[in-house]
Parts: C-alpha cells; sequence; structure tokens
C-alpha cells in the first residue's frame, strides 16, 4: 500500500514521465520546462521564456469501486482491527504554454501521444522517478525526498492513466475558477491510489475445532442448533434498578435479565471510563438461566471504587457442559449520586451546609456524595428550578460547592444532584402513585 504522500508521488512521476520524453525536442528546436503547478502561478511576460509543458492536479474523488469496500473497524475495546486503503482517483489537466505560432499545439500533441503509448504507470518507471539511480537521494530537494518514500510502486493495484472528456463549459469553469487565460489542455484520471494507514490491528486465531473436542473420538461438538429464536449464547437484555428507578444506588439490588445464563462461577463485570479496572462482584443466576440478582456493596470502600454516572454491565460464566468462560453483551446500568444530606456516621460523611450571604449576596451548598464524585465528572445541582454547576475540585473527598444567586427562596427546597446526565431519585414510584422522596429536601435559610 502507499502512504499520503502517494498523491504528490504521482505528480511527480507524470512530470518526469513527460519531462523525459518531450525535453529538446527536434520539431519545437528549443528546450521545454515541464512543471507541476497551479495554471495562475505560470508567468508569460518574459518574451525569451521556453514553451511550457504543465501537469496539474485539480481535482480528488474517491474510487467508486473500492470505496465501499472496507471501513476502519475497532473492537468493543477500541483495539484496531483493520487497515483499509483509502482509494482515490486524482484528476489532471496537462496544459501547454507557447510563445509563436503552434508550439502550445505542436507541445500538446506530443503529451497525449506520450500518454497514449504509457497508459500505465509501471513499478520500474514509478521506483525510476522517485528514486533516481545513481544519484543520492539526499542530493535531492527536501521535498522529493519525501516523495522517494511514498510506496507508490509496491500497492497492488496497477496506476492506469485514462483520457477524460470535459465539455466546453466543464472547461470553462474551471479555467474561470483558476482566474488564469485559457490555454489548449487535455484531461486525464489517473486511477488508482491506495493509501493505507500503517497502524497495529489484531487478527483472531484460526479456529480449531466447532465447540467441545470428545476426548475419546478427537472429533469436534459441531454447530449446536437451539429450537427458539434466542441468541445461541449467554445474552445480558436489560438491568433494572429496586422500586422501578432509572437508576440505581450504592446498597440496592438490580435485577439483570437475560438469556441463557446458567452455569458455574457467574461474574458480574462492571467497567466506567474513569474506572481503570473493572470491578467484579460475584452473581447466582437462577436455575433457568434468565436472570439474577446483583446487589451493589455500600461499604466504605465501595464510595472510592465507584463513581456516579454510566457503568457498563457484563456478565462471565461457565456455560452448563463448556469448560471455557464465556462473557456476554455489555448493557448499560446508570448508577446515581446519593447526596449526603443529613450526617452519614458509618460513613464518617458531614451533613449538607447551605449558607447565605457573600458579596455579592449568594446562596452556597456544599455536600457529599455516595459515591463520590471524581475530578473528571461534571456535576450540577436543583434545588427546585435553579441550577448550579459544581465550583472545580483538586480532588474526589473535596464537597461539592454549588453557588446560587441569592432569589433562592428561603425554605425547603427539593434537591437534585446530576452527574454526566444521571440524577439522583427525586421521585417515589413505588406506591400506588408517584411522589416525592421527603428525605430529598435542604433547608435554605
Amino acid at each position: 500500500m502507499s502512504s499520503p504522500l502517494a498523491i504528490g508521488a504521482v505528480s511527480a512521476v507524470l512530470r518526469n514521465l513527460l519531462d523525459n520524453g518531450i525535453v529538446e525536442q527536434v520539431a519545437l528546436g528549443t528546450t521545454v520546462t515541464v512543471t507541476a503547478t497551479a495554471p495562475d502561478q505560470i508567468k508569460l511576460d518574459v518574451p525569451n521564456d521556453p514553451p511550457q509543458l504543465n501537469v496539474f492536479l485539480y481535482q480528488v474523488t474517491p474510487n467508486a469501486a473500492l470505496r465501499n469496500n472496507e471501513l476502519p473497524s475497532r473492537s468493543s475495546r477500541g483495539e484496531r482491527l483493520t487497515n483499509p486503503a483509502l482509494a482515490l482517483d486524482l484528476h489532471y489537466l496537462v496544459t501547454a504554454y507557447g510563445k509563436t505560432d503552434f508550439q502550445a499545439e505542436i507541445l500538446l500533441g506530443y503529451a497525449m501521444h506520450l500518454l497514449h503509448e504509457r497508459p500505465m504507470l509501471d513499478r520500474p518507471a514509478i521506483r525510476r522517478a522517485l528514486d533516481p539511480s545513481p544519484l543520492d537521494v539526499s542530493m535531492l530537494p527536501p521535498v522529493f525526498q519525501a516523495l522517494a518514500a511514498s510506496d507508490l510502486a509496491d500497492q497492488f493495484e496497477a496506476i492506469r492513466i485514462t483520457p477524460a472528456v470535459m465539455t466546453i463549459e466543464e472547461m470553462s469553469k474551471l479555467w474561470t475558477a483558476f482566474q488564469s487565460h485559457y490555454r489548449p489542455s487535455a484531461a486525464y484520471q489517473v486511477s488508482v491510489v491506495l493509501i493505507d494507514a500503517q497502524r497495529p490491528t489484531r487478527n483472531p486465531l484460526p479456529v480449531l475445532s466447532r465447540g467441545l473436542v470428545d476426548p475419546v473420538t478427537l472429533r469436534d461438538r459441531g454447530v449446536v442448533v437451539n429450537a427458539d429464536l434466542l441468541p445461541p449464547v449467554p445474552t445480558l437484555l436489560s438491568a433494572a434498578p429496586a422500586a422501578k428507578q432509572a437508576a440505581a444506588r450504592l446498597g440496592e439490588p438490580v435485577t439483570v435479565s437475560g438469556v441463557r445464563l446458567a452455569g458455574t462461577g457467574a461474574t458480574a463485570l462492571l467497567t466506567h471510563r474513569l474506572v481503570t479496572t473493572p470491578i467484579e462482584l460475584p452473581v447466582a443466576p437462577n436455575a433457568a438461566g434468565t436472570e439474577f440478582t446483583l446487589t451493589l456493596p455500600n461499604d466504605a470502600a465501595a464510595q472510592t471504587a465507584f463513581a456516579p454516572g454510566l457503568w457498563q454491565l457484563s456478565l462471565r460464566v461457565i456455560p452448563n457442559g463448556e469448560v471455557n468462560p464465556r462473557e456476554t453483551n455489555g448493557i448499560a446500568l446508570p448508577i446515581a449520586p446519593a447526596p449526603v444530606i443529613a450526617a452519614d456516621v458509618p460513613l464518617g460523611l458531614p451533613a449538607a451546609s447551605v449558607v447565605r450571604g457573600g458579596v455579592p449576596p449568594q446562596v452556597t451548598v456544599s455536600l457529599h456524595t455516595r459515591p463520590q464524585v471524581r475530578v473528571g465528572q461534571r456535576a450540577s445541582l436543583a434545588l427546585d428550578g435553579a441550577t448550579a454547576e459544581a465550583a472545580p475540585r483538586l480532588a474526589a473527598s473535596d464537597p461539592l460547592v454549588f453557588v446560587f444567586p441569592n432569589s433562592v427562596p428561603a425554605g425547603n427546597r427539593w434537591l437534585r444532584l446530576r452527574v454526566d446526565g444521571v440524577d439522583s431519585p427525586l421521585v417515589l414510584k413505588s406506591g400506588p402513585a408517584p411522589v416525592f422522596d421527603p428525605t430529598q429536601q435542604v433547608a435554605v435559610p
């Protein structure tokens, strides 16, 4: 595959091909200059300047045949799996410039005949153009040294040069965009250039057997057919926090539903973007393998191990009749922050503090949470309808501080804490009708 330098390398090869084939033409009786620059940069003010042939890349388009062949992909863990090539078609305009009669026409004729005789850029020609021998590459300009490392000659697809037909209207629009006077030109398409990302990827090992291998016959079990439409492997479907809440809190059970969860060594895995190592909790699926209860710990260690916000829950289990563990898919499990309003004696957390004062007058709320809010998380607090963002902190053990305007009225105010989009439960849904939780209030002086 080629590197991202391949586009510039193709332009350099085309210029070299035309330069070697047209320089010192007898029919013109003078030296010909071959360039690869923008048409508006070419000046013809000096009468004695030699005729010039210019190759200009005016458009780059995705190759229609290969653009949807493959896309970059990653695994569920973020590991790079594939490095598909970027397939491009390059569109060039070959323009001839002359000072006397018929010079431009003759020069353009030579260029078109040369490209007609060489409709393909073969590998030896590309290598000669980008790495000329016996010259030392270090003697070449720095830009040309970089083009020599493009690996253009190593791509598996051949590079073809095809004449393109442009209407008068298309050519007129093109030269209008150049902001230059029209000169005799011919359009060409160069295809295909493959640019590949040189990144490490992961490839699975070959499959040795389809299922378990019988120790006596040494034959694999083969494909297992299930007489239902359920997934054939252990799969989690949903996680329901206690009391019909939208998010779970530490110390509360979570009912997890799925299929084919029966087995031994069942362990729930909880992962979070700010937690480097997944938290493992043993669970016991029911005999049918359709459900298990996950109880989140609520001790002192859990306050620092967990973080409020969105977690991913999966299950690792050894299915019945198998010897190797399987890991299920991941499902979302929001863990809500629990603001410490009254003092939490077992955990040593002080009660929330609400103070009115300062210059200008304002209401300041300071509180701790269970579990602790990490430094990299965004937290906001709502007192009835008024909302404030948490002030910056240095450590997760520091209290969250919210500053409200003095317009917050005095009295008991309903409190809602939001961390990374997950709210602390305020509404009780376990009764016949939803009501506000009376414990989720603070007194504003």
